[in-house]
């Protein structure tokens, strides 16, 4: 029998998101003057995988995305992604008139 793919292909919006992400992190580590080779070893990981990174790669695990982020001072930054889509699922609710889940009624620390 052969390997299970279950899983293996990416939606193409989540693949696209990855990709701006990984081009935000090339940005702002160019913004930095920095190398790749300086990020890499901040983040203790190859240079390989810093361009693996900056190419959105969904193979990358997101503690590797979250060391890089942190090798540019960027890891608050994982945490506000959060917030700014609770306030907007909040507003996309208001706008329609329904009620707001459970979810989007937690308290949020900005």
């Amino acid at each position: 029998m052969g390997k299970n793919t279950f899983g293996k292909t990416m939606p193409r919006a989540l693949s696209q998101n990855l990709k701006i992400m990984g081009e935000q992190i090339m940005l702002a580590r160019k913004r930095r003057h920095l190398s790749m080779q300086d990020i890499a070893d901040r983040a203790t990981v190859t240079r390989l995988t810093v361009s693996k990174v900056e190419h959105g790669d969904p193979t990358v695990s997101m503690g590797i995305y979250a060391r890089v982020l942190f090798a540019l001072n960027l890891e608050n930054d994982i945490t506000r992604s959060e917030v700014t889509s609770m306030l907007a699922y909040r507003l996309i609710h208001r706008r329609i008139g329904h009620q707001c889940p459970t979810l989007c009624k937690r308290e949020i620390h900005a």
